[in-house]
């Protein structure tokens, strides 16, 4: 598919009931207003439309096709019944055709199931929406895979540090600012801020994040805005757990640095507006007897431009 290209996105699903319509209808409208252009029966069909000319065009002409699989899907497909076993037996047609095909996203929904898929689709990747609390999580993860933007970036490659011939009976090891990046979206970094010019790099792409640090002492440390990623900083008052802070636009960004204490959250913002939390859990520094000028810090970025962290696993 072509990444300049609007993405067309056609809705399979059950009628369930209302509030499952609903539901769909809700996803849908937010895939469009993020630039998905979604074939839906609920705006797309009129009193007296052909609904199996309908199907079969949208399950052809879209790129990719989101099939909703709520537990009455699953029975429907599974016993060919009504428009959802059409549309099984349209898409199935499709995969015996192109069996390494990624065009078919299974979203689960509605379904507390041992097994959340229909037979035809069981060796299929599928994402999971029936938390509502993490609606927003798996949204950011959907949209990225329509509009073709990973979460997780493959990194470019890099030379083999082994191939140069140096006399040293072993190898050198890079010591390159490749070093001192985590691509993750959460996780614990442990690097030693006199190097690298105190720079840690966190995300990638638009969640790109350059933390940048200094020394403070044994038990505080200095955070800057100075990187071009960085927007701002500020200080999670009151924030025990990154996980406590449910609004991060809230804390004082006014400053260029900050200087937390052990076990206290900074809140970072950058450039393309995604919001990072990094808590101090452990300070070492040469200037108070310890070997090295080092810091070890857990984090998360918070997706889909949320500022709210209380959803990350």
């Amino acid at each position: 598919m072509n990444e300049q290209a609007t993405p067309r996105v056609f809705m399979s699903y059950s009628h369930d009931d209302d509030a499952h319509k609903a539901w769909v209808l809700q996803l849908a409208t937010r895939l469009v207003a993020n630039g998905v252009d979604v074939l839906l029966d609920q705006w797309d069909l009129r009193l007296g439309s052909d609904l199996p000319q309908f199907m079969e065009t949208g399950l052809t002409d879209a790129g990719r096709v989101l099939v909703v699989c709520s537990a009455a899907y699953i029975e429907k497909a599974n016993h060919g019944k009504g428009g959802v076993g059409y549309e099984k037996m349209v898409l199935t047609g499709q995969l015996m055709r192109n069996i390494s095909s990624d065009r078919i996203i299974p979203v689960i929904r509605n379904n507390r199931q041992a097994e959340v898929l229909p037979t035809f689709l069981l060796t299929r990747l599928y994402t999971d929406f029936r938390d509502d609390g993490l609606f927003e999580v798996r949204y950011a993860e959907l949209l990225r895979e329509i509009h073709s933007q990973p979460v997780t970036p493959r990194p470019p490659l890099g030379p083999n540090p082994f191939t140069k011939v140096v006399p040293q009976i072993e190898p050198r090891l890079s010591f390159a600012p490749e070093r001192y990046v985590s691509p993750a979206l959460l996780g614990t970094v442990t690097f030693d801020y006199s190097n690298n010019n105190g720079r840690f790099a966190l995300g990638a792409g638009d969640m790109l994040f350059e933390t940048a640090w200094s020394g403070g002492g044994s038990t505080s440390i200095h955070a800057y805005t100075d990187p071009p990623s960085i927007r701002s900083v500020a200080i999670a008052t009151g924030a025990t757990r990154i996980t406590n802070i449910n609004d991060a636009s809230t804390f004082d960004t006014s400053s260029r640095v900050r200087s937390p204490h052990l076990g206290e959250i900074i809140v970072w913002q950058n450039t393309a507006g995604y919001w990072l939390a990094t808590r101090v859990e452990r300070l070492q520094s040469r200037s108070h007897g310890s070997q090295a000028d080092e810091i070890t810090f857990s984090y998360a970025i918070a997706p889909a431009k949320s500022t709210n962290f209380t959803v990350i696993d």
